[in-house]
């Protein structure tokens, strides 16, 4: 039976201690290793894709850079596509910026 994406959307919290520093020495946040949802830990084993998502801005015609995306296979076999707010929702989230968007279970 083939696996299915599920929509998700929820916030996650990364492991402080496991951040890609890889990615932030080039601007980009760094990318949790190991990560909590919904009371589990999740370690990545494979960054399979990323991209980053622009808008224009709001005071201008520039674009700015509003989301870095990572599609990463974790090491219990799970596909889940990941992503960095660089703007927080609201003031009431300002330290929640990382996502999880989709998940799809191993086949």
């Amino acid at each position: 039976m083939p696996s299915t994406e599920q929509f998700i959307c929820q916030p996650i919290t990364p492991d402080k201690d496991a951040l890609n520093t890889a990615h932030m020495s080039r601007g980009e946040p760094g990318l949790p290793a190991r990560f909590t949802w919904r009371d589990d830990e999740y370690t990545v084993a494979e960054i399979l894709a990323s991209w980053k998502e622009s808008g224009k801005c709001t005071h201008g015609s520039e674009m700015y850079l509003r989301k870095h995306w990572y599609e990463i296979r974790t090491v219990c076999g799970k596909v889940m596509k990941l992503y960095f707010e660089r703007k927080a929702r609201s003031t009431k989230q300002a330290k929640q910026r990382w996502w999880l968007y989709t998940i799809t279970d191993a086949p």
